[in-house]
This record gives C-alpha cells, sequence and structure tokens, in this order.
C-alpha cells in the first residue's frame, strides 16, 4: 500500500518545507507530499552516513538539496551538493546518493511524456 500523501492535489495548500522534514537517527525519513498522474513530490531526511546505493528510475527526476551535504553519484561520477543546489537526472540514469553529513532533499518525479508508436500516427489525405 503506497503512502498517502500529505498534500490533497484538488486543494491548494501551503507548508514548510522545515517543518515536515522527518530524520531518524542511523536511518533516512521520505514522505510522499503530493501524488498526481503524472508527478510525485517526496521529502526525505538522511542521517549522515546513510545512503541509497546506485538505483535508476523510469522518470525524470528533480533534486532541491534543502539543508546539509551529500555526495550523488551519477553514471559513477561523483558530485558534492550542499543546500540550495539543484540536480536533474533523466529516465535510466544510474544514480546513488550518501550523506556526507545530515541533509534533506525535495524530490521530484515527472513521467516522460508518451511515444508514439510507429503507425499510431493518424493518417492525413
Amino acid at each position: 500500500m503506497s503512502e498517502q500523501p500529505i498534500i490533497d492535489s484538488g486543494l491548494e495548500h501551503v507548508l514548510s518545507l522545515a517543518e515536515e522534514t522527518r530524520f531518524a537517527p542511523n536511518g533516512i525519513v521520505s514522505r510522499t507530499l503530493l501524488r498526481t498522474p503524472s508527478s510525485r513530490l517526496v521529502l526525505f531526511g538522511f542521517a549522515a552516513g546513510q545512503e541509497l546505493t546506485e538505483h535508476t528510475s523510469t522518470q525524470h527526476a528533480v533534486i532541491q538539496i534543502l539543508s546539509g551535504e551529500c555526495e550523488f553519484s551519477l553514471a559513477g561520477k561523483p558530485h558534492a551538493l550542499i543546500a540550495g543546489d539543484l540536480l536533474y537526472m533523466p529516465p535510466n540514469l544510474p544514480h546513488a546518493v550518501k550523506a556526507t553529513q545530515q541533509f534533506s532533499m525535495l524530490l521530484t518525479f515527472s513521467k516522460p511524456e508518451p511515444k508514439c508508436a510507429l503507425g499510431a500516427l493518424p493518417t492525413v489525405g
């Protein structure tokens, strides 16, 4: 069962990311803030030293570092990120993240536009 988002996508909502961020000793806390048919916003709090091993996503991803510092590995290349940095990852890019100190981030997923299948285009004439 998926987590119930904090924000109802049918209603306007203002929230404080700092107040909504949760941290756990020696852990990673994720909270889904918003889910729509084409996107999802997830707020993460990482304890120092925590990491997500290399993986991929089929969606576009934008990551905003809200507090602290981390290292993002994109296709094996490390990038040191600090609060205020923004990272974009196209679909299917191998990536990993490690908290070099306690940090928080906002992850925005968006589904790629559907590609037209050959033969699915309307005939003109």
